[in-house]
């Protein structure tokens, strides 16, 4: 499940001036426990719950109830094939009423808002079942479409014995005939799956849940190169004997994350939802929450959402920053001379605002690239913009000169340029993603005219402009570092 919102009132106070400070939860209300992958419907995000509902938005930053899912249950799971959405969900087990006996079914609908028209479940099948007394608790699903053969598969279970998978036609969403289930992990629940690079990987949570503050779930991985395992960590501690690499764990006011969901937005930008067990700041609830996902040495990373704070602007082609076209300005004093001094050292103070501003033009200024040398106008405030709306875990940004209102503007011309004041236009406003890598990507929020998306790219080393992001350059990447 997922978290972080506050109040727009405190969202706005609170400036959090360091990168790897920890940003508020997502927008609106995103009480959930136990959210499916996050799925694009008709112009909407969708995640279900346990117990039948969930959440959607319109924007992937503010969430608010209304989602519809019949059946109950607990811990649902949805995939997209073709053009309709198979869901899948458990009834039953997890130790509620004191048993262990459940089972997993699957049901078809063509959309997810439940004003659609073609919105409507239909074509209930089980899919997994367990007795209360074998091995296994069959809850928790999570699919799997294989991109390399298009075989479909689920995998489901908890603490309660083993997570299993089995097969499923992905036409009918039925069980394979014959096809019996695979032990491929212990010690865990909430699981998923994903493909990379010829690697599978299963991810699920270890801990204690439903226990608010004090719960301790973190999601684990291990990783084979084939789909049903085995499946074995970075240590070489196979999932089954109850290993497991590190992807998230509390940090902060969040506290218990499980539950993880992809969410690939493309271009290099995925991200994940998960949900936590208590958001400390929302009174201990559990709540919905959307991070980067980054990847290192071939195993996934959980990333921090960008909150803001004062950086130079490194463009990750040339090493140089991001800066105003104004005249550099010289700081007092010249050589000092190379032997040690002969009396007392006196620090150089920062070159200040105040000390260049005046010679800089009223009216709109260029940008340009060079080598960073710590001085005003090549530092930047970045700042959430409240009520601007945002995307998939994020709001938008203002990006301003630090210490006064300068804001970095998009241009019809597909140019960047600071205007003198900033109005909250679509053009002043900033979407900041992190990559896999963990560079990032600065687009605007639109462009007058504008179809295509653009974002911030080092167009010569020296040149910024606006252009189509390319996945295999370093043009368009981006680190934030402390002035």
């Amino acid at each position: 499940m997922k978290s972080r919102i506050l109040a727009a009132v405190i969202f706005l106070a609170t400036i959090i001036p360091s990168l790897s400070a920890q940003a508020p939860a997502l927008n609106g209300e995103p009480y959930i426990h136990d959210p499916s992958t996050i799925m694009f419907s008709d112009g909407k995000y969708f995640t279900f719950g346990t117990g039948g509902g969930g959440l959607m938005s319109e924007d992937g930053w503010t969430w608010r109830s209304g989602a519809v899912r019949p059946g109950g249950g607990v811990a649902p799971d949805v995939i997209k094939i073709g053009d309709r959405y198979l869901v899948a969900y458990a009834v039953g087990g997890g130790g509620m009423s004191g048993g262990h006996a459940s089972e997993v079914k699957t049901m078809w609908t063509k959309a997810l808002d439940p004003k659609s028209p073609e919105f409507g479940f239909y074509d209930e099948n089980v899919v997994a079942s367990s007795d209360g007394v074998e091995d296994c608790d069959a809850i928790d699903p999570a699919f799997l479409l294989d991109p390399v053969t298009g075989r479909l598969w689920l995998s489901y279970g908890t603490y309660f014995g083993y997570i299993r998978m089995v097969e499923l036609d992905p036409r009918t969403g039925k069980r394979v005939a014959g096809n019996q289930p695979v032990d491929v992990a212990t010690a865990m629940e909430a699981t998923a799956m994903m493909y990379r690079d010829g690697w599978y990987y299963l991810l699920g949570t270890h801990g204690t849940c439903c226990d608010g503050a004090n719960s301790t779930y973190n999601i684990r991985v291990g990783r084979s190169r084939n789909v049903t395992g085995p499946y074995v960590d970075n240590m070489g501690i196979e999932l089954l004997r109850g290993g497991g690499k590190l992807v998230v764990a509390a940090s902060g006011r969040f506290v218990g994350p499980g539950h993880f969901g992809l969410l690939d937005l493309g271009d290099g930008v995925q991200k994940f939802s998960c949900h936590y067990e208590a958001d400390l700041d929302r009174g201990g609830r559990s709540v919905l929450d959307i991070r980067p996902l980054l990847w290192k040495d071939g195993w996934p990373v959980a990333g921090d959402n960008f909150y803001g704070g004062t950086f130079q602007i490194q463009s990750e082609r040339g090493g140089l920053a991001l800066e105003l076209a104004v005249d550099f300005v010289r700081m007092p004093g010249g050589m000092r001379g190379f032997g040690p001094p002969k009396g007392p050292v006196t620090p150089v103070p920062a070159q200040e605002l105040s000390e260049v501003q005046a010679n800089w033009p009223s009216g709109n200024i260029d940008l340009r690239i060079g080598d960073f040398m710590s001085r005003p106008h090549q530092k930047w405030t970045i700042t959430p913009v409240a009520n601007a709306g945002g995307y998939p875990g994020s709001p938008y940004f203002k990006i301003v000169i630090e210490g006064i209102d300068r804001a970095l503007a998009a241009t019809a011309d597909n140019d960047v340029v600071t205007v003198p004041a900033f109005t909250g236009d679509p053009e002043q406003l900033w979407r900041i993603d992190q990559l896999i890598d963990g560079t990032y990507r600065i687009m605007p929020k639109s462009m007058s005219g504008k179809q295509d998306p653009l974002v911030l790219t080092a167009v010569g080393r020296s040149t910024p402009a606006l252009a189509r992001f390319d996945p295999g350059s370093d043009k368009g990447r981006w680190n934030f570092r402390k002035p």
